[in-house]
């Protein structure tokens, strides 16, 4: 009785219904190539000070488009935690709002508090103050 030869190979042979799929992504992105490098080959080359303007509607632009305060971008990416990130936590509890019952109530109830309470905190602290405050915006005009 000889040992059954073992069958290693580099590249795993796939299913034949992966043929269709994998001739898919080959003529998606042949047709992708195909269409960038004939843009890029039809398109103009030329530049002139009016294409070098910013386009804003139609409208000559008036000023800098830069804020005078910078956003403080931390702030950002709290607000996203607490109102983008939370929500993933209110959804699953109102998909098993009925298992959960009065405790499940009770613990998202606490949750969304604090939450509140969180942006109370942040709002007096003036992180929901991104521009020129209103006294300062008067007594530059003075």
């Amino acid at each position: 009785m000889q040992p059954a030869a073992a069958t290693h190979s580099l590249f795993p042979t796939l299913p034949p219904e992966f043929l269709p799929l994998a001739l898919y992504a080959v003529a998606a992105t042949l047709l992708i190539a195909l269409l960038l490098l004939a843009a890029w080959w039809l398109g103009a080359k030329s530049t002139s000070r009016n294409k070098e303007l910013p386009y804003e509607s139609g409208a000559i632009p008036t000023g800098s488009a830069r804020l005078a305060y910078p956003v403080p971008f931390y702030l950002i990416a709290i607000f996203f935690i607490v109102f983008d990130v939370e929500a993933v936590f209110i959804f699953a509890w109102a998909t098993a709002w009925r298992e959960l019952g009065l405790g499940g109530l009770i613990h998202i109830t606490f949750f969304i508090v604090i939450l509140l309470l969180g942006l109370a905190w942040l709002w007096m602290k003036g992180g929901l103050d991104w521009g020129p405050s209103r006294e300062r915006r008067v007594r530059g005009r003075e």
